[in-house]
Formats: C-alpha cells, structure tokens, sequence
C-alpha cells in the first residue's frame, strides 16, 4: 500500500489541505499557551522562589528546543517535501539520516554540556546557584528534544502534519499532569530537607527539579509515540524508496551543506528572538546582587516569570490564534503575485490583531489585581504592578508575530533578522539603563521587553508596508477598537471596585470579564469594525455570533 494512501486513512480520514495548516498552526500555540498555564499551578504549588529556580533550565530546554525545531525541523521538512514531490524518495530517507545525525551529535554535545557543567552554568551564567539540579535534570530533556524535533521534520516533509500535531498535543498535555505531579512530590521532599538544613530555598530547588523530571517524563511519552508511528510506517517508506523516481543520488555532505546553509539563518532567528529570558535574568540577577538585594531576588523573578510573563504571555498567544489562519492565505496571494489580494488580506490580519489584543490587553491591565488574587497565592503587588504597566506587549507581540510571519513567509530572511537585531541591541540598552543605572528592578525589565517588541513591531510593519506597497486603515483597524476596550475597561474596573470586597477574586475575575467582553463585542459590532463573516474566522467566533444574534445587533 502507498504512502499516501495509508496517510489517507491513518486517523480517520485526511483534512483538506488548508485545514491541515490551521490546525498544525493551532497545535504550536495552543501548545505554548499549555506550558505558560503550566506556571500558574506550579507557582502555587512551589512558589515564586521554586519557579525562579525553574525558569534558568526550563528556558535552556526552551531555546534549545526551538533551535532543532527551526533549525534542523523546518528546514529538513522543506528539503524531503521538495524531495517526495519529484519522487526522490531514496534522497528523502538520506535527507532524514543526515538530519538525524546532526540532532544526535549536537544533541548530546549540549545535554553533555548541561549535565557536566551544570553547577557552573547555574551559578555562573544565571547567578542562580541553587537552580543547579535543574539544570541537571533538563541536559536529557535536551537530547529528547532534539531526536522529537528530527521525526517531526520528518512526518511533516512526507506530508504527515497531523500525526506531528498529535504528538505537539500529546507532549504538552503529558507535561502538564507530569510537571505538576513531579513538583509536588519533589517539593514535599524538598520541605523535609529545608528542614534538616535550616534552609528554605531548598524545598524550592527540589520542587524545580521535579518539574523537569516531569517534563524528562513527557519528551519520552512523546518520542516513544513518534517511535511507534516511525515503525508502523516503516514499511510503507520503504516500499516508496524502491519505486524510486530520483535520477541522481545526493553526497551526504551536499545534503549536510544544504542542511546547515537553511539552517543557521533560522537558527539565529531562534536565538535573536528567543534568548532575551535567559540574558535579562542574568542580568537582573547581578543588579539585585550589586544593590544587595540577592535575599528576594529569586521570588521576585519567579513572581515575574510566573505571574506577568504567564498572564501577558497567554493573551498573546490568544491574538496570536485570533490572525494565525490569515497568513497562509497572505503568503499564498504573495506566491501568485496577486499583490491586491494580499494587501486586502493583511488588512483584514491587522484588524483581527486589533480588536483580539487591544480588549485583552485593557481588561487584563484593570483586572491585575482579580487575575493574580484569584490565580495565584502569596505575594501579588509586585506582579500587580508589573502587569499594569506591561501589557502593551499584548499588542506589540501581536504585530511583531504577524508581520514577522509574513516576513518567514515572504522569504524577507535577511530583513527579518536586521529587524531583530536592532530590536534586541535596543532592549539590551534600556536593561542596562533601567535596571542597573535607574534601578527599576523589574519593571525595568518590563519597559526594555516593552522596547524591543514595540520596535520589533514597528520595524517588521513598515519593511513589509514598503515591500508591498501596503497602507493601513486607522479608524475601523486601530481608533474604534480602542476605544471600544477603552469603554469596555472602565466598566470592568468599575466591577472590580465594587466586587472584589464582596465575592473575593476569582467570582469578580469571572465576572468582569464576562461583561467587559460582552461589551466589548457588541461595540465593535455596532461600529462596524467586523461583520459576521470576519467574526466566523476568529476564536469562538461562533460564540459571538450568537451572543449577538440574540441581543439584536447581529
């Protein structure tokens, strides 16, 4: 039986293509927003310290993750599809082998890396001497990643997308219950060590630990079902590389050289836009150490990694999902030089971006102090603070995303990373301004990671704006919208005020942000920004639909 014949019935039936990309798109952030959700109950579970010991190795596995992903995963996708198409199923299964070698040998060279060193890159990299077993327990998780990230290059490049988000499905949810369930236990050991050794920082390392260990658990469920899969179409792959259509065989070392020549650019993309965690906890490490303030350093960075970055990073990811299905329509209108189209598209991408991040943004800024009382436990007028002044970002990230997709999409490669470097080099700056000159802390942090979206976000618009000609409609896209979240954020403050007293955080949480939405929509809706068609096309769309159906204004 044909590869593309089992493909047809492995799962129940194959989607229609378009359904195939929003559904792989879906899977990536849904499964971002699962490991952010991830905090909120661990954070209770080991508290503010325990997630500042986690964030030093959860952000090493995170960026190396997302190296082989981009680096080695996408890449080696595009090189088997073009290879499948044209009937080079031999070169495909070479491409692949070569891939996998490569995934191994950097794979172990850095999980090597984190287990010998690990006590060296804790204290000396993060100034986080404690977060060392950590950092030990996620060298594995490393090398599983990177063996995840090859398979999955290679299901996708031979056309098997939902198989690979299956497992993204699979990887996040397992790493949720097993994250949790490793903290708890660890950080119950811990407790008993912290009072054996007088230390309670101790309770909190362990419970850090634990979660990695959790997480060590998932990867293995997750390459053990990418394994199963593996071999169940064995068969199958091989029978293609015998019909082979191919009328030359590639060197490894051609494939390796194309391998890395694709790959190296989308790594530094990975790096330019994903390492900014790990330089500002450094960074903000050494500060606090300087103003001899390293007692509450760790709580306050746990606070911020697990309550604003959690909270500001979701909604997000929320707009993220809200625009995510426009741009392969964008980049299919590129691909065919229908510049019209694709300028009436982005348009349409813009105004989602808008009316999804400009409302979250606003309610979750007025409702900082019912999102961190009702989710969280212990200390919250820092986090309070911190989200207040920070969720703008909601919006920047949500441009940024959008055209920087386009921009991947596009091909704009070396204009993507220009962008991305002057938006770091100006977030590196105002860290260095704010924190260590104008001791702001953590909020310095917020306002320098506010700079380099912000910029990014800028940046990525008018490269694209000038590549296409395009030019944006500000009244219906941006001034209604905001002052329809405007209106709609008074009222849920007004609620807040009145309720939080009364019913206590989480019952005014709900609340208010059920009516500030509501609110919100049949505003938008009043005012002609959307129509039925282009709320169809958005999250819960259909929600709202009804919900305006039924209150008349639809």
């Amino acid at each position: 039986m044909g590869l593309r014949k089992k493909e047809k019935s492995f799962g129940g039936g194959r989607l229609p293509k378009n359904n195939r990309n929003n559904a792989a798109a879906n899977a990536g952030i849904i499964a971002y927003i699962i490991i952010l959700v991830m905090r909120i109950p661990l954070s209770r579970m080991i508290g503010d310290a325990g997630i500042g010991l986690l964030a030093p190795a959860f952000e090493l596995y995170m960026l190396t993750a997302l190296l082989f992903a981009y680096g080695i995963s996408r890449t080696m996708t595009g090189l088997i599809r073009y290879r499948v198409k044209r009937g080079q199923h031999k070169n495909a299964g070479k491409v692949f082998r070569t891939s996998l070698r490569i995934s191994l040998f950097f794979g172990i060279a850095a999980a090597l890396v984190m287990m010998l060193f690990s006590g060296l890159l804790a204290e000396n990299l993060f100034l986080e001497a404690m977060s060392r077993k950590a950092v030990f327990t996620a060298a594995p998780v490393v090398l599983i990643s990177a063996l995840i990230s090859t398979f999955r290059g290679y299901f996708n490049g031979n056309g098997y997308g939902p198989l690979v988000t299956y497992s993204q499905y699979i990887e996040k949810t397992a790493m949720l219950i097993a994250g949790i369930v490793g903290g708890r236990l660890y950080y119950g050991y811990g407790q008993k060590v912290s009072d054996l050794l007088k230390n309670d920082m101790a309770a909190s390392a362990y419970g850090a630990q634990g979660v990695m260990l959790g997480i060590l658990a998932a990867e293995l469920l997750t390459l053990i079902y990418l394994l199963v899969v593996f071999g169940f179409l064995s068969g199958s792959f091989k029978s293609l590389s015998m019909q082979d259509g191919g009328r030359r065989a590639e060197s490894s070392g051609e494939i390796l050289g194309m391998l890395l020549g694709n790959g190296l650019p989308m790594a530094l993309f990975v790096l330019l836009s994903n390492s900014f965690m790990i330089i500002d906890q450094r960074f903000f490490n050494y500060c606090m150490n300087r103003k001899e303030l390293g007692g509450i350093r760790t709580d306050v960075w746990g606070s911020y990694y697990g309550k604003y970055a959690v909270l500001t990073g979701v909604a997000a990811a929320l707009v993220c999902l809200a625009a995510q299905g426009s741009v392969g329509k964008i980049a299919a209108a590129y691909d065919r030089e229908e510049y019209r189209m694709m300028r009436e598209r982005i348009g349409l991408a813009v105004k989602k971006v808008c009316v999804t991040a400009l409302p979250a943004a606003v309610i979750l800024a007025v409702s900082a102090e019912s999102f961190v009382a009702g989710l969280y436990k212990g200390e919250s007028e820092q986090a309070v603070l911190l989200i207040r002044q920070g969720t703008a970002v909601v919006f920047f990230y949500g441009i940024a995303w959008l055209f920087g997709q386009m921009m991947l999409k596009m091909r704009m490669i070396k204009e993507l990373l220009f962008c991305l470097s002057v938006s770091f080099a100006a977030h590196i700056l105002a860290a260095v301004l704010l924190v260590r000159n104008g001791l702001l802390g953590a909020e310095g942090i917020v306002y320098s990671v506010l700079l380099f979206t912000g910029a990014l976000a800028v940046l990525l618009f008018v490269l694209v704006s000038r590549r296409i000609s395009y030019k944006q409609e500000w009244v219906y896209s941006f001034a209604f919208p905001a002052g329809a979240a405007a209106v709609a954020g008074l009222v849920v403050m007004l609620i807040n005020k009145i309720l939080f007293a009364l019913i206590g955080a989480l019952p005014t949480l709900l609340i208010s942000v059920f009516v500030g939405m509501i609110l919100y929509m049949v505003l938008i809706i009043l005012l002609h920004v959307v129509n039925e068609g282009e709320l169809s096309e958005m999250p819960m769309g259909g929600i709202w639909i009804a919900v305006g159906r039924l209150i008349g204004v639809l």
